[in-house]
């Protein structure tokens, strides 16, 4: 059974996110959408990101917010360590960090370089004492003491990756038995037919970078990617693409599988043809995988994590906290959250809805309060979320 606060944002997804491409979970089954160019395409990013002074997020009853740490430089994707530590890239900065709380009172008590002059460092996984960076030309990484999460030497280079593009950033993953790195790579572009492989698509390698291939195609940008621990399936969020409405094409959350097409660039949420791209390939399109779970048009989901401690009440347990960077390509703002998918076992039990709210003050207006990017569950069950709109990282607690 739902929980209170899951029934409230049932209620309100209902109530004011009523369009064709609303967020829902699909069961396979192909959605009712749009038309393209239904509605004009819309170029409206925030104009500033800031907020007022002793602002807070809003999130349901019984949870609290609090500023776990302040005055980053770009911080986006999270770590958390097996010692409780957790590890930022601090992308604009070339930089990752490691913050500390070891007395546990929810808030970083102590800051530490773990590397710098890295080249827009933004996936982070540990295997066995090494800890793994997507720059985004390569994969490097780095010895360091699990104790201590001090780095032990320099940087060992894994694997090239396409540098630099549209979409720059690299995530990573290890499979379950730790014998394959997962890699996602997005495209140069919109929806340019790409000459590299290696892009819109989710990588596999050896630890060592050796035997690299192809895992999963036709994902524009798949810039979330974890394991779902239950089922030790491989999901991804991703970036769907520009310039076809306000209401079109929904960004997604799903599980991927070996050689999977999910439709990029030729076609959308399974077989929806883009007039735009030539030469089309049905043969191709009729292949495409329709996403688990939409997440609504031009949201921008970034990192998520699979809720499996305590702290949350129980319906909240197995499920997806997927941040939600925000739109630029929409006439009314939309994203600019924390967005809650229920989950059991592994699979999609109810539609996404809103957890972390309040960013966005005028759906209408020129300025934003934040921009989430990396969710993390802390040692002690409460969720940090990073906004590199403010430098902020938010942590996010629940108690009766």
């Amino acid at each position: 059974m739902l929980s209170k606060a899951v029934t409230i944002g049932l209620l309100t997804t209902f109530l004011f996110s009523a369009l064709p491409a609303a967020a829902q979970v699909t069961n396979g089954n192909k959605p009712d959408l749009p038309k393209p160019f239904a509605t004009k395409s819309a170029g409206n990013g925030p104009g500033g990101v800031k907020a007022p002074a002793g602002f807070l997020p809003t999130v349901p009853a019984g949870f609290h917010v609090n500023v776990f740490a302040a005055s980053l430089q770009n911080p986006r994707f999270l770590l958390t360590a097996a010692n409780g530590d957790i590890f930022l890239a601090e992308t604009g900065a070339g930089k990752v960090i490691v913050l500390h709380d070891p007395q546990g009172t929810g808030g970083a008590q102590q800051q530490q370089i773990f590397a710098d002059n890295l080249r827009r460092p933004f996936g982070l996984a540990f295997h066995d004492d090494y800890l793994y960076v997507g720059n985004t030309g390569e994969v490097v990484r780095f010895k360091f003491d699990p104790k201590t999460s001090k780095r032990i030497g320099e940087a060992e280079h894994i694997v090239d990756l396409p540098p630099g593009g549209g979409h720059f950033t690299r995530t990573l993953a290890f499979g379950p038995d730790g014998k394959t790195l997962y890699i996602s790579v997005g495209s140069s572009g919109n929806i340019d037919i790409e000459k590299d492989s290696r892009r819109a698509a989710v990588l596999a390698c050896d630890p060592d970078g050796k035997n690299l291939r192809v895992y999963a195609s036709g994902l524009r940008n798949a810039v979330g990617l974890a394991l779902e621990p239950h089922t030790n399936v491989l999901w991804v969020a991703v970036n769907e693409r520009d310039e076809l409405g306000d209401n079109l094409p929904p960004d997604y959350f799903t599980s991927i599988k070996d050689g999977g097409f999910y439709g990029w660039p030729y076609s959308y949420i399974g077989d929806n043809v883009d007039p735009r791209v030539q030469p089309q390939k049905p043969d191709l399109v009729a292949k495409a995988i329709i996403p688990d779970v939409l997440l609504g048009a031009h949201v921008a989901p970034l990192q998520f994590a699979f809720y499996n401690a305590t702290q949350f009440p129980e319906s909240y347990r197995g499920g997806a906290f997927v941040a939600e960077h925000g739109s630029w390509n929409r006439a009314t703002r939309a994203g600019y959250q924390v967005a809650f998918v229920g989950m059991k076992d592994g699979k999609t039990v109810a539609d996404p809805v809103p957890f972390l709210t309040g960013l966005v003050p005028d759906p209408k207006g020129h300025n934003v309060n934040g921009r989430p990017v990396g969710v993390t569950v802390a040692p002690d069950g409460s969720l940090l979320v990073s906004d590199d709109g403010t430098g902020i990282i938010y942590r996010i607690s629940y108690s009766k």
